[in-house]
């Protein structure tokens, strides 16, 4: 049966007036108006002011525009965290076309796969990765216009391509009229997943979930125009968590930084008052590992860092903790924008003990101010799972903030958007005050005669002994249980002697014995781009242990 019509649907009709796309794009044209001199960027010995960072942008996009390029196509980036990279995020969107921010350590071989799969038409690459890049395009059959990025600290490199990227924004207009895209459902950028098998799927956002993502997290990490954030977290990772446009949203600074490196982390936080970073748990622990001499005591404080994935150990905490860092805890993907969910703060936890605190923030929390929906549920029949904070259901989303889907994906973009919700793939418990707790991935539970261990619970232990830098668990297939935990470990300076029974024992002093590992596996851990151990890679090694 249609509904009624009623008087608040009758001559209050959209118009231009009323309505106008959403879109981040907007962001740089408000702060170049309401902060023109202030310092929007800083990449070394580089500063541009609001007002030269929106003119930057705008000849980007005169420039793209004048070689041919058109609203749905494609520009890949490959690039450190420098000011190309950022101005990529606006002046392409201004035209219409997608940005598609390039993982600066993929091989050859996948690189070629997302030039082809996105349909590159220009490719900005970083003088720095020309070895990799060339390798690429031999591969990729279409032809793409390559201009090539150069950089103060750039050591060596080849010029691939027929512009250089100052160059190529001398051809620009920075008065360029661009325009709000025609549809807030348009799309703005394009993010491929490192699958485990197979090739890596291409994740669309639209302006939409960009702009309110943006809006979100400013608001989360209490963003304002007095931040001065670094740029600790790869922009090219769900395009820096959309904080590309959220920093500048509030007219804040953004400090480039081409490469993770303690030292200079400390140096640039001590010489530009930082105030904000984000990263990955291995970007803390190098924080926490830094040889003294490198590390500061900051006359401004306490600095505010971002960190996703699983819960930072105790020990990780209380040492940020004692280096002027107030750590904050996010959970998201890539198909969510980056964070979904904030470990929002409750004021009678003041009054907890440090470990009850940490078990508190441990939590990856309740759903971002514009996520519509968050739930834990059965997945054989969708539904909630008791808030028991047992109960093992899988994380679903719904909202704004959701992928479009998979590019030139239709069965995979069906499958994570089935039953109106996306299904993470993560396994979580909900706690009785609504406070979601990430268990483990569903194919990192480890299933030991019949009980399912947390590979998670594992690697909390894990990271209390001193000894330990850097800890994984996976399963291990055993004729006996099934499945035993094992451990992969990279001992922490001055560890040289652990020994697996030291690191056994120890986890069978602090939980139940079962779930302790039956095999420890010493040295360095593989890792993505983003800092996260690839458990797959060690999956494998345990099979054939």
């Amino acid at each position: 049966m249609a509904r009624q019509l009623s008087k608040y649907d009758l001559n209050l009709e959209k118009c231009a007036a009323n309505f106008q796309s959403m879109s981040p794009v907007g962001f740089v044209a408000r702060s170049a108006t309401a902060y023109p001199e202030k310092i929007a960027v800083i990449d070394g010995e580089r500063r541009f002011s609001y007002f030269a960072f929106y003119e930057r942008c705008r000849r980007l996009a005169s420039a793209l525009t004048k070689i041919g390029l058109v609203k749905g196509d494609t520009v890949s980036v490959m690039a450190a965290n420098v000011p190309a990279l950022l101005e990529a995020h606006y002046g392409i969107p201004m035209i219409g076309a997608v940005v598609n921010a390039l993982n600066i350590r993929l091989d050859a071989d996948t690189i070629a796969f997302i030039l082809e799969h996105a349909e590159t038409r220009v490719l900005l690459t970083d003088r720095a990765f020309s070895s990799t890049i060339k390798l690429a395009l031999n591969q990729v059959s279409r032809k793409i216009l390559v201009i090539d990025i150069d950089h103060p600290e750039i050591q060596d490199g080849q010029f691939l391509g027929k512009f250089e990227y100052e160059e190529f924004l001398l051809s620009g207009d920075p008065t360029f009229q661009w325009s709000l895209p025609d549809d807030e459902w348009d799309s703005i950028a394009l993010n491929y997943t490192s699958g485990t098998t197979g090739n890596p799927k291409g994740v669309v956002y639209h302006h939409r979930g960009a702009y309110l993502n943006a809006m979100g997290s400013a608001i989360a990490f209490g963003f304002h125009p007095n931040t001065i954030y670094l740029w600790t977290l790869p922009m090219f990772h769900c395009n820096g968590w959309t904080n590309t446009w959220s920093i500048t949203a509030v007219g804040g600074t953004h400090v480039c930084l081409r490469q993770v490196e303690p030292c200079r982390i400390f140096q640039l936080i001590e010489k530009h008052c930082v105030t904000h970073l984000s990263g990955a748990p291995i970007v803390l622990n190098m924080l926490i590992h830094a040889p003294d001499e490198e590390k500061r005591k900051f006359a401004h404080g306490p600095i505010e860092i971002a960190t996703g994935g699983a819960a930072p150990p105790s020990a990780v905490l209380a040492g940020m903790k004692a280096m002027g860092f107030n750590v904050r805890h996010l959970y998201g993907l890539t198909e969510s924008y980056g964070p979904s969910t904030d470990c929002v703060w409750q004021s009678d936890w003041d009054d907890l003990s440090f470990d009850e605190q940490v078990r508190k923030v441990a939590r990856q929390g309740v759903r971002s101010i514009t996520l519509e929906g968050q739930r834990v549920v059965d997945p054989e029949t969708m539904k909630d799972v008791p808030a028991d904070a047992e109960t093992i259901g899988e994380i679903v989303l719904r909202g704004n903030t959701v992928m479009k889907g998979y590019l030139c994906n239709v069965d995979a973009t069906e499958a994570a958007l089935k039953d109106g919700w996306f299904h993470t793939g993560d396994l979580a418990v909900m706690h009785p005050d609504g406070y979601v707790e990430i268990k483990d991935r569903a194919k990192d539970i480890i299933i030991s005669g019949g009980e399912n261990i947390s590979s998670l619970e594992v690697e909390e232990v894990l990271y209390r002994h001193p000894k330990i830098l850097e800890a994984a668990v996976v399963a291990k297939p055993d004729g006996k249980w099934g499945e035993t935990p094992c451990a992969f470990v990279a001992r922490a300076t001055g560890g040289e002697d652990l020994s697996q029974d030291e690191v056994i024992d120890f986890c069978r002093n602090n939980m139940a014995r079962f779930k302790a590992p039956s095999r420890v596996i010493f040295g360095e851990l593989p890792k993505t781009s983003t800092g996260k151990i690839q458990k797959f890679v060690l999956r494998e090694r345990a099979k054939e242990l």
